[in-house]
């Protein structure tokens, strides 16, 4: 099983953001969430990509 190991401490905190979020039971697609937590934690654009780029790994595999 693969995990997700962000470097950025904003990024970290944005992931586990995320899963909260989701495990609360949020309204809010994933998209928005994404979306929500880049403005949230400030994260860079390349942060922000990688973001998106893990979470569309995870839902592939």
């Amino acid at each position: 099983m693969t995990t997700i190991q962000p470097e950025g401490e904003n990024l970290r905190k944005a992931v586990k953001w995320i899963a909260e979020e989701e495990k609360a039971g949020s309204s809010q697609s994933r998209q928005q969430l994404m979306e929500a937590a880049c403005l949230k934690f400030n994260l860079t654009p390349m942060e922000a990509e990688y973001l998106a780029r893990s979470y569309k790994d995870i839902v592939q595999a």
